[in-house]
C-alpha cells in the first residue's frame, strides 16, 4: 500500500515538474525554474522512497520485471539529470529529459504491478553491481540523446540565424557538447563493467559466459556504437552534427536494448 501510495504521488510530482520545465520555454523568469527544480526533486524523494519500499516488501532489488524496470530506469534519468541541472545550471534541458522519465514511470503504471518471487537464476549477489551499473549506463546515455538532439536543434537556429528567445533560452553548443562528452565517459565505463559482471553472473547461473542470447547481443551492439562514439571524440575530437545523429541512434538502439529485445525478442533476460 504504502508503494503504491509513494509511486502515486512520484507521478504526480513528476507530471507537475514536467509541466514547469516546458512552461520554463514559453516564459522567462528564474523563479519558475527554481520551482520546477523543486518539484522534480521532491519527486525523485517519493521515487527513492517508492523503490525502498517495494525492496524491503521484494526482499531484492525492484528490478525484476517491466514494471520494476521502467520504474528504476526513471528514476536513475531523474538521478543523472539532476546532478547535470545543479552542475551546469541547465534548467530548460529538463523540458527535454523529464518529460521523458514521465513517459517510463507512466508506462510503469500501466503493466502488472504484483511482487513475484524471483527466478532462481537471479538469486545472486550479482544482481545489483550488474543491473545498477547497466541501468546507471542508460541513464547517462538518454541523457546524451537528449543533448544531441538539443545540439541539433541550437545548431539549426545557427544555421537559419534564428536566434530568438529559443535560442537564448537553451543551452549553448560548447555546454552541450561538454555534457555529451561526460554523459560518454561516465556512461561508457558503466557498459563495460555491466557485461563483464554480466557475463560472470551468467557463468554462475547458466553455465555460460556468453551464450548470445538477445539481450547479450544486443547490449554488445550497443557497446560498439558508443565506444565508436568515444573513440572518435578522444583520438579525433570528433563532434557536431555528425556525433549528434550517431549518439542519437545509439540512444534508440539501447532503448531497444533495454524495452524491445524483451517485447519482441524474448530469451534468458525478457522481463515480464
Amino acid at each position: 500500500m504504502m508503494t503504491q501510495i509513494a509511486f502515486t504521488l512520484t507521478t504526480v510530482l513528476y507530471v507537475g515538474a514536467t509541466l514547469l520545465y516546458l512552461a520554463c520555454l514559453l516564459r522567462n523568469g528564474s523563479r519558475l525554474q527554481s520551482l520546477a527544480s523543486k518539484v522534480l526533486m521532491v519527486g525523485f524523494l517519493a521515487h527513492c522512497l517508492a523503490v525502498i519500499h517495494r525492496f524491503i516488501a521484494a526482499g531484492h532489488l525492484p528490478i525484476t520485471n517491466m514494471h520494476e524496470a521502467l520504474s528504476f530506469f526513471a528514476l536513475s534519468i531523474v538521478g543523472v539529470y539532476l546532478y547535470f541541472e545543479h552542475r551546469f545550471k541547465v534548467g530548460t534541458m529538463g523540458s527535454f529529459v523529464v518529460p521523458f522519465a514521465l513517459l517510463n514511470i507512466i508506462a510503469a503504471g500501466m503493466v502488472p504491478t504484483e511482487l513475484r518471487p524471483l527466478n532462481p537464476a537471479l538469486q545472486s549477489a550479482w544482481i545489483y553491481s550488474h543491473t545498477i551499473l547497466a541501468f546507471g549506463a542508460y541513464a547517462f546515455f538518454t541523457i546524451s540523446g537528449c543533448v544531441a538532439a538539443l545540439y541539433l536543434i541550437q545548431s539549426h537556429f545557427l544555421k537559419k540565424k534564428h536566434l530568438g528567445q529559443m535560442f537564448q533560452k537553451l543551452p549553448s553548443l560548447d555546454v552541450l557538447d561538454e555534457i555529451g562528452y561526460r554523459c560518454l565517459a561516465f556512461g561508457f565505463p558503466l557498459l563495460t563493467v555491466a557485461i563483464i559482471t554480466g557475463a560472470i553472473w551468467a557463468s554462475q547461473a547458466w553455465g555460460s559466459y556468453w551464450s548470445w542470447d538477445p539481450k547479450e547481443t544486443w547490449s554488445l551492439i550497443t557497446w560498439f556504437i558508443y565506444a565508436a562514439l568515444l573513440h572518435g571524440r578522444l583520438t579525433t575530437g570528433w563532434r557536431g552534427r555528425r556525433a549528434a545523429f550517431l549518439t542519437i541512434a545509439g540512444f534508440l538502439i539501447m532503448l531497444f536494448t533495454f524495452i524491445g529485445v524483451n517485447l519482441w525478442l524474448p530469451g534468458l533476460h525478457s522481463y515480464t
